[in-house]
């Protein structure tokens, strides 16, 4: 499914690259993104001599978005390197919007790094501060025989790579086991299907920070992840898998001697789009099925004390004119709210964790008449007070 969000405020330094204004790229996502290459025709990643690189800075939870095409299929390698203590994300899309892969520190040292095979077409790599706050990153795309900007996972403090192979795989049992040990101990884990059937693997342990990676029959690349919810990773397949074994390689970027839960079970789209929710990465219908809490029309400013923890609390306001639109979730005691709006169409409106110098959080943005959808949580997945507070400011006359 594509996730949709808000075009990122952002800011190109090297070179005279050029904003992507006449055409709508990536669903969207791309409009007003930077030319990797300084223009359209210098960023076809499969003819270039070398790299295209960019310095970005990314300000208050926006994101930065980077355009580059191929005029034929092509082995790419996309990076983001944070300047000083900044810890960028990176998505890579299709140009309908739909996200290809997503990648937090597999750089090594905070960087993001991640190499994928891409048909000849138009993408989109957008990247964000992991924890909201303003960030200055290099941006480098290019072809997997270019030279890398970052160093790989093996600078990542934790293993550079799983030991052994596919062939020493430990089995894990049957689909719904779950099996746990830490890279040391298994690098490789195997399971085994007998019907055609679409999978959801997780790794879950934060002090580890897992990496998977699914390989098929043959050892064949499937996917991978990193840092799904948090530091733990997952991997869904919609699309069915034939019968045979399978092989998860296992990798962990902070501690190789922690134990990481791993289950492989059968996807549930319907469990899937609920944890959605319950994360905040998507909207939730306005139909009952999901709770939420109408606040009503915002007049000017108005205030909800909210008990929340790890899972998304919903709330809705109605905006009757263009206004400006304040949003911020203020901790109390020692929580770390996390906050999130989406318009009634599901789309992201904006997002953001610690804003400023502190754990509060806040989305400002221009709005149009219409109902808006609130969502906040504590963002280590404990629980706590949480104060929201929404404004509306509309042009002086």
């Amino acid at each position: 499914m594509a996730l949709l969000r808000s075009t990122a405020l952002a800011t190109a330094f090297m070179g005279l690259a050029a904003p992507a204004f006449a055409q709508e790229f990536c669903g969207g996502i791309g409009t007003g993104g930077i030319w990797i290459g300084g223009d359209e025709a210098g960023s076809d990643i499969s003819v270039a001599d070398n790299y295209q690189e960019q310095m970005a800075l990314v300000l208050g939870g926006n994101e930065y978005v980077a355009l580059f095409s191929l005029s034929e299929a092509a082995d790419i390698r996309v990076e983001a390197a944070g300047r000083g203590a900044g810890d960028p994300v990176i998505d890579l899309l299709d140009n309908t919007g739909g996200v290809i892969l997503s990648d937090d520190d597999s750089g090594g040292n905070a960087a993001s790094r991640a190499e994928t095979y891409l048909q000849a077409g138009t993408y989109c790599m957008s990247m964000r501060s992991y924890d909201g706050g303003p960030m200055t990153a290099f941006v480098r795309v290019g072809r997997q025989e270019h030279e890398p900007l970052t160093d790989g996972i093996s600078a990542g403090g934790g293993s550079s790579s799983a030991d052994g192979s596919c062939e020493e795989a430990t089995p894990m049992g049957p689909l719904g086991t779950a099996v746990s040990a830490s890279v040391n101990e298994t690098p490789y884990w195997s399971f085994t299907l007998d019907a055609p059937t679409p999978v959801s693997i997780t790794a879950e342990n934060e002090s580890a920070d897992p990496v998977i990676t699914l390989y098929g029959p043959g050892d064949i690349y499937i996917d991978e992840n990193d840092d799904w919810d948090g530091l733990n990773s997952r991997i869904d397949v919609l699309d069915t898998l034939d019968p045979g074994t399978y092989c998860i390689g296992m990798e962990a970027l902070s501690d190789d001697s922690a134990p990481i839960t791993v289950r492989v079970t059968e996807y549930d789209a319907e469990a899937a789009l609920l944890d959605l929710y319950a994360r905040g990465e998507a909207a939730p219908p306005l139909d009952g099925s999901i709770p939420f809490t109408d606040l009503g029309v915002l007049e000017s400013r108005l205030r909800q004390d909210v008990q929340s923890a790890s899972d998304t609390v919903w709330y809705t306001v109605d905006v009757d004119e263009s206004s400006l639109l304040v949003v911020e979730a203020i901790a109390g005691g020692n929580s770390d709210p996390w906050l999130v709006v989406y318009d009634d169409l599901g789309r992201q409106v904006g997002q953001n964790d610690d804003y400023g110098d502190g754990l509060d959080s806040l989305v400002m943005a221009r709005v149009e008449r219409g109902t808006y959808i609130i969502g906040v949580k504590q963002y280590d997945g404990g629980s706590g007070f949480i104060r929201l507070l929404a404004e509306r400011y509309v042009r002086a006359q």
